[in-house]
């Protein structure tokens, strides 16, 4: 079993290695304090940006991490916000509105491959985004994955992301996805992580998995080895991992859970421990179970047009609509679906006193 740095090839897989064995409570941690990033939903309304409630919910949100004393960044402009949706103008214009109404909270922002064609990758596609978003302060970057990026073998894709890193003037993320969210995505093998984690622009990466607990895979090996790098969790079938073993989380759920999330990660910090903090990660689990459940085939994608209706029942944004050119839609019943799903989490907010998560 591998459990040294330089045993790992890019052959390596996963199984064969000591952090993959690791179980979660051997990584409990009841006195960190991570930041809780929300990819925050861009709401729409007849058709176009709604400016009014995208403001709301980040006031919404900003009142939640303020009640639990959680550190909450902004991530605009990731899958939540519609980039692969959004003009350069429009992806622009989200950070300036943010930062206008918001000078203090961190953001991240998300990058990815704009206007990629052929077959051959490169790096320069992500520099529209890049440079957009370093015009701005507090901000950190978050190199978003491309399928050509990502079909590189090991090694290239490795370089891939050390050419891209010349363009960072900016704290950077990494972020590692698989198929539940784009088809041709695959997880990071732990030679390429270890690798992108030794490099000084990337403070941290984002795994975003549904199947398979990479997190708890990224967990083992940075803190086994003492990597001065953040693994982010993207998994919004596990939130209550990331609280328990003391690491970020980056998720679209932390915007329809942000309340529940907020105070779960308070509640968790608190000695004697309140154990009603099971009951309130089980609550907010089977909402975003119903938010992110998946489609025939296989994909969680439409989570975002379920994240509006959560939001607009619960007073925060008027309109359920999503991008008039995404095609990641829920069906029409889905208003109804979503007020049910809301019945247990907002049983218990009721129980624990949570005052920012009620039904409009």
């Amino acid at each position: 079993m591998i459990s040294h740095p330089s045993e790992l090839t890019p052959a390596t897989t996963w199984e064969e290695t000591i952090w993959a064995h690791t179980p979660e409570e051997a990584l409990v941690d009841h006195t960190a304090n991570p930041r809780l990033c929300v990819a925050t939903l861009l709401p729409f309304k007849n058709g176009q940006p709604d400016w009014a409630g995208f403001e709301n919910s980040i006031r919404w949100m900003l009142a939640c991490a303020e009640a639990a004393d959680v550190e909450i960044v902004f991530v605009l402009n990731a899958d939540t916000g519609y980039i692969f949706n959004l003009s350069e103008e429009l992806y622009a214009e989200v950070i300036r509105r943010f930062r206008a109404s918001f000078p203090e909270p961190k953001i991240i922002c998300g990058t990815t491959a704009v206007g990629a064609r052929g077959d051959t990758f490169k790096p320069e596609w992500y520099r529209p985004h890049l440079e957009i978003a370093q015009r701005f302060d507090k901000v950190e970057v978050m190199i978003m994955t491309s399928r050509l990026l990502n079909e590189l073998d090991d090694e290239a894709r490795r370089d891939g992301y050390f050419e891209i890193a010349e363009m960072i003037t900016v704290p950077a993320i990494v972020h590692a996805l698989e198929p539940s969210f784009v088809p041709w995505a695959s997880p990071y093998s732990p030679w390429l992580l270890h690798e992108l984690a030794q490099h000084p622009t990337f403070v941290g990466g984002k795994i975003s998995t549904l199947d398979e607990p990479h997190f708890l895979y990224w967990a083992a090996m940075c803190r086994d080895l003492e990597l001065d790098f953040a693994p982010h969790s993207g998994d919004d079938f596990g939130i209550a991992s990331a609280i328990k073993v003391g690491c970020p989380l980056l998720i679209g759920a932390g915007v329809s859970a942000c309340p529940l999330i907020c105070t779960a990660k308070k509640m968790w910090r608190s000695n004697p421990l309140d154990t009603r903090v099971y009951k309130l990660f089980e609550a907010f689990q089977s909402l975003e179970d119903s938010v992110f459940r998946l489609d025939l085939n296989g994909s969680a994608a439409a989570y975002k047009h379920s994240t509006a209706h959560v939001l607009k029942h619960l007073g925060v944004i008027a309109s359920s609509e999503i991008h008039p050119d995404c095609t990641d839609r829920r069906s029409d019943d889905e208003a109804d679906r979503m007020r049910e799903a809301l019945v247990r989490p907002l049983r218990i907010a009721e129980r624990l006193g949570i005052e920012n998560f009620k039904l409009a």
